[in-house]
């Protein structure tokens, strides 16, 4: 993301993991993990929106920590439809965030992967920001964000996402009463729109 960017590796369920932290000038209020959208679909650590979502969090004063998930760059396994994934986040929130104040942020196939760690950790950590964007609840069995959760959470969808459809995800929040914040003429990647997308991210952050 910037010449400070950490790059590092970590030892993970399938073999290494492939790791990017990035830092805020001054201590941390604590530490963000972020993850990609799908493997198999060209997704990786460096993907635009979740470069914005780690930019987002160290201007808000969080550790941001990207990987990629096994079988993409650097980290050994292949891709394993969710499950394994799932275990390599919580892999890395282990290492990487084992105590402290803990935000989990996720685009796409990785905001499916995100929105489970949240669903398995809670209430054992301290989850005190829930980010998923482009959330793929057309494509994937989305957890449900536990009540307590909700006014930590923010849901962010492009009205026009013709990847995952705005309707999926109304249908998968609707029976939570989970608010979903819609971008007007938002595609999937936010094209023209990712400083938009920091500063609500931002704002989620800060409030």
């Amino acid at each position: 993301m910037n010449a400070q960017t950490e790059h590092l590796t970590q030892a993970g369920p399938a073999g290494t993991l492939e790791l990017a932290i990035d830092r805020p000038a001054s201590a941390p209020l604590g530490t963000a993990v972020l993850s990609h959208p799908h493997p198999l679909h060209g997704g990786t650590m460096t993907n635009k929106v979740v470069q914005t979502l780690a930019r987002a969090c160290v201007l808000a004063g969080w550790n941001a920590v990207r990987f990629n998930f096994r079988g993409v760059g650097g980290s050994a396994g292949v891709y394993d439809e969710g499950r394994g994934e799932l275990s390599d986040l919580l892999s890395v929130i282990d290492v990487q965030a084992p105590e402290g104040a803990l935000c989990l942020a996720g685009f796409s196939f990785g905001a499916f992967v995100t929105s489970h760690a949240a669903a398995q950790l809670h209430p054992r950590r301290d989850i005190q920001r829930l980010i998923l964007v482009g959330t793929a609840a057309s494509r994937f069995d989305v957890a449900q964000v536990p009540p307590e959760l909700h006014l930590r959470s923010l849901v962010v969808h492009g009205e026009q996402d013709d990847t995952v459809p705005l309707a999926s995800v109304m249908d998968w929040a609707r029976p939570q009463t989970l608010p979903v914040l819609v971008v007007p003429g938002g595609g999937h990647f936010f094209h023209g729109q990712l400083p938009l997308l920091r500063e609500l991210v931002l704002r989620h952050l800060r409030a």
